[in-house]
């Protein structure tokens, strides 16, 4: 069965994932409309809105094409080989409540690899102009958001009629089933991990792909890439690069070991990933500003810095998880507590919590780094306008939720021991604020 526990009230907890079912979908097409159609002007969005009311919106939503269809399918297919056939090392996930252990082929890197050199020779060698992308990127988005909610029912059929394994089953409640997901790592066989899938080599793949599209669209269309998008495209592909580095650390977090394959997790990174986090390197394309060396370089070096530490937090307790705490940080022996839980089975299990590094500042300060990260790589626009800047709120609101659903998890999980951890840590994302 689903943990049925929610973390906030009932009232909260379904009107926030009915307003999610609602409002992202048409939220994607006025994030493209706005960036590409409107001059990234929310005032301009809204008065079209305001003027012509819903058919305003119907208006301005693009159709799907089969072209958008095309692209779609050659990407994915493209991904799902890279994901089959190239090789990489044997790496086992988090035991799962149910006593579980996935096991994975690391070979993200390879792919992301791959996948860049592929996407930039298409381009060097005139085969395919990647300028296609963005001006079918709203056939592209549009097609995505209802062949994705198709994916999602299929995923919700899949969970009730065959569930790749024991993390699985319903709550009662198709709504929850449908946003939160049946199951906690659906398989297609017995090596396609479809959360790999959808999270890293779909969502995460496509980020870095487009942010290189825009790259070029903009040098198409001006015959030069200005000094923001460079900074933008550069800060996006260092913090993309870092994530397939560490690829298999995401395979404890959240969203891979936790959260279920359900509209949230997958919708989200098929198609909120690729328009949303993509989104301050889209408005530059056809707004582009000049920075100047200077002030290019100062947030390019602090974006940078923040994308390092960010890294470092996750090198860090990853160092520590391998080691069974047999390893220094910051150049000494850590400090832990060793948190005894129960399996949803009755298997009594240990887990060791890290208490010193950057672990000991806050019990989510990697957030921090990774929220300064998203504000350097958005503030090259400036501040003509305030849609660059909504993926770095969007983001704030996001990590500052899961880091509350993570200590309520682990609290849960662990009791005595993680009040212990807490007195240890006592600030959850902030340093001495919060």
């Amino acid at each position: 069965m689903v943990e049925n526990k929610l973390v906030h009230s009932p009232l909260i907890t379904y009107g926030s994932m009915l307003t999610l079912l609602s409002f992202t979908p048409p939220f994607v097409i006025l994030m493209w409309y706005t960036n590409v159609h409107a001059d990234g002007s929310i005032l301009k969005t809204f008065n079209h809105l305001r003027e012509n009311g819903l058919q305003g919106l119907i208006d301005i939503w693009p159709k799907p094409t089969a072209i958008a269809g095309k692209l779609i399918i050659c990407y994915a297919l493209f991904e799902a080989a890279l994901q089959l056939l190239l090789p990489g090392k044997t790496v086992e996930g988090p035991i799962s409540p149910t006593g579980h252990r996935p096991v994975y082929k690391a070979n993200g890197m390879a792919a992301y690899a791959v996948t860049l050199i592929t996407y930039i020779s298409l381009w060097w060698f005139g085969i395919f102009n990647p300028a296609i992308v963005y001006d079918h990127l709203g056939e592209i988005l549009s097609t995505l958001i209802f062949g994705s909610l198709v994916f999602c029912v299929l995923l919700y059929i899949k969970g009730h009629v065959a569930p790749s394994s024991t993390d699985s089953g319903s709550s009662g409640n198709i709504i929850v089933d449908f946003y939160w997901g049946m199951e906690l790592y659906p398989r297609i066989g017995k090596h396609f991990d479809i959360k790999v899938f959808t999270n890293c080599r779909f969502g995460m793949m496509s980020w870095a792909v487009l942010a290189v599209t825009y790259c070029i669209k903009q040098h198409e269309e001006y015959g030069r890439v200005s000094d923001s998008m460079l900074v933008n495209t550069i800060l996006m592909l260092v913090y993309v690069t870092k994530f397939f580095w560490w690829e298999a650390g995401y395979w404890n977090t959240m969203d891979i070991a936790h959260d279920r394959a359900g509209f949230y997790i997958c919708w989200g990174c098929l198609v909120w990933v690729p328009s949303i986090y993509t989104s301050p390197g889209m408005y530059l394309v056809k707004q582009p500003v000049n920075l100047g060396l200077q002030l290019a370089l100062y947030i390019l070096v602090a974006g940078l810095l923040c994308i390092y530490i960010n890294y470092d937090c996750d090198r860090q307790r990853q160092e520590f998880r391998r080691t069974n705490g047999k390893c220094t940080v910051w150049g000494k022996t850590p400090s832990k507590i060793v948190a005894a839980y129960t399996t949803t089975s009755g298997e009594k299990k240990t887990s060791l919590l890290l208490t010193s590094g950057w672990w000991g500042l806050a019990r989510h300060f990697h957030y921090v780094p990774e929220i300064l990260a998203a504000f350097f790589w958005s503030v090259p626009a400036l501040f003509n306008h305030f849609i660059p800047y909504f993926y770095v709120i969007f983001l704030i609101i996001l990590l500052l939720d899961r880091a509350k659903r993570d200590d309520d998890r682990c609290k849960a999980k662990y009791g005595k021991y993680w009040k212990l951890y807490c007195e240890k840590v006592p600030y959850r994302v902030i340093p001495g604020i919060y």
